[in-house]
Parts: structure tokens; sequence; C-alpha cells
């Protein structure tokens, strides 16, 4: 799942997608990645860009930097596209209604109180417009099934509201789970200690 203004690296092995990839580059290209969930296809998916060729086999893989573009809806699709390797087909592009980037504070504190007891530190900044729920949607343990359910909504309020949904849900479970590594950390050195005299 790539989510548009994303920078997105790719590794490009199987004949067919090299040939794509190939075309991009000598034509100046873009080209769609359709979001699968479970090997379906659901109908939705990112218009992606080819930045750079960071690297070429000499088998003809390659290393590729991307960036998403747009979000499209699948019109028709064809597997394989016709005298193609790859499967292509007719989009139709989804516009994002809301560019307003402003960001729910109780969403923000959300993010930042999962950050804080992972203890990890995530840049999730970025200094060209990319919605907020874009920026974090892979930063924040959310399973596909919700991210193609961000990458599909289209208001980001909306957008928002499924992330808080899920950090309210999972919040409680690494809160137990980090409880328990103290636990187990402490080994048991306290049980047997009496706490009016400790």
């Amino acid at each position: 799942m790539v989510f548009p203004h994303e920078d997105l690296n790719l590794h490009i092995f199987e004949p067919r997608y090299r040939q794509l990839i190939d075309e991009c580059l000598d034509e100046n290209k873009t080209f769609g990645i359709p979001s699968f969930v479970n090997s379906k296809l659901l109908g939705y998916g990112t218009e992606v860009e080819v930045k750079l060729l960071s690297k070429r086999y000499g088998d003809g893989r390659m290393d590729i930097k991307t960036k998403g573009l747009r979000i499209f809806r699948i019109v028709d699709f064809q597997n394989p596209a016709n005298g193609k390797l790859y499967a292509g087909g007719e989009v139709i592009f989804i516009e994002n209604e809301d560019l307003n980037d402003v960001i729910n504070p109780y969403l923000l504190s959300l993010v930042e109180k999962l950050y804080h007891l992972l203890k990890v530190k995530v840049d999730f900044e970025k200094p060209e417009y990319m919605p907020f729920s874009h920026r974090i949607v892979h930063k924040i343990g959310i399973s596909i099934q919700e991210e193609y359910e961000v990458l599909i909504t289209s208001n980001e309020k909306v957008r928002q509201e499924i992330l808080i949904d899920h950090l309210e849900r999972i919040i409680p479970v690494v809160t137990e789970v980090e409880r328990t590594k103290e636990r187990i950390a402490m080994n048991g050195h306290f049980k047997e200690l009496d706490p009016l005299n400790f």
C-alpha cells in the first residue's frame, strides 16, 4: 500500500515488472500499484512515478526510488494487458476533497503516547504537503485492511478518525505488553518482600 507523496524504494526482479519499469523510464510514464489484500484486488490503488533508477544489475533486476502521486479507482483490469507481460487497465483518479492539514490534537496525543510506550522516536514531519493521516499510517501498526480504508477515504477528518479508532484499541494492548515485560524483567525478585517493611 503506497500513499500520495510517499517515497517507496522497490527492488524489481520479475520479468513483467522489469518490462513495465523499462517502459516508464524510456517513455517518462507513471505506473499504478493496485491494492491487494489477502490476494484479492480491491479496486483502488496509487499512481506512482519513478524518481530514480538506483541500480541496474547484470541480470536485468533493478532498484528504483518511486513516489506516490494520486489515488485511483480501477474501472477495467486486464492481466496481462494487451501485448504486455504486466497487468494494466483503465482507471479514474480520485480527488482528495480535504486538503486542510489540521491535525486532531487527540490523535496527535495518542500517537505520542504509543511512541512513548514503545520507547521509539519516529519522524512523521514532511516538508511538502502530505496529509497527517498519510504521514503516519505506516507508523502506528495499523492492519493492511485499515490502511486500505484510509487510502480510499478522501476526507482527512474521517481518515484521522479511523486512526484514532485503531490507536484506542491498540494502546491498551501495548500498555499491558510493556507492563508484562517489566514484570518479566523483575524476574520475581520482589515477590517475597513484605510491602510494609520494604
